[in-house]
């Protein structure tokens, strides 16, 4: 099977097909397989997003962006904070 990355909102239209097929009586390595996944990213899939709306996923991605890009900001302040203090201990 070829390895691909979803989005999360191709993930949240793949639960919601996972849901009715099991709603309908299917096993979960049935809508495993009609959705092209494993099983073991199915069940990870369904622990991060299940319940989850589209706009809901999007804004999770772009919080998590946004946090990631803000831990950068803080370690390149502490970073620079510390050389000053060293510069200014004399400390080179």
């Amino acid at each position: 099977m070829k390895r691909t990355r979803h989005t999360a909102e191709q993930i949240i239209r793949k639960l919601k097909t996972a849901e009715q097929l099991i709603a309908q009586g299917k096993t979960v390595a049935d809508v495993c397989r009609v959705n092209e996944v494993t099983q073991p990213s199915y069940h990870r899939w369904r622990q991060r997003y299940g319940g989850m709306q589209a706009e809901e996923a999007r804004r999770l991605t772009q919080l998590e962006k946004e946090n990631a890009r803000l831990k950068k900001l803080l370690a390149e302040a502490e970073l620079e904070k510390a050389m000053l203090k060293d510069l200014a201990e004399g400390n080179f």
